[in-house]
């Protein structure tokens, strides 16, 4: 995440990321945390399927991305005890 887009508040990201995805799915859990320096908003999500996935996860970027500056977004799927890059 980057700069905000004027006049929007800060604590909104999150919840509007959030949102995003419950309105497709059931939505684990989210944080938003600094790496770096830089805001990174993390949204976990249940899907069936690696294009079910990349559909919530577009949404969930749009979200974000109406709100503020949005860098590289990268989805990845949780096998067993490891996460695999899906894109």
């Amino acid at each position: 995440m980057g700069l905000l887009h004027p006049g929007v508040d800060p604590a909104a990201v999150l919840p509007a990321a959030a949102d995003a995805a419950a309105a497709l799915t059931t939505v684990e859990a989210r944080d938003v945390a600094l790496v770096r320096g830089e805001p990174l908003v993390s949204v976990r999500f249940t899907a069936d399927d690696d294009d079910d996935a990349d559909h919530v996860a577009f949404r969930v970027a749009a979200a974000v991305a109406a709100l503020a500056g949005t860098g590289h977004v990268r989805l990845e799927c949780r096998a067993g005890a490891r996460w695999r890059p899906v894109r």
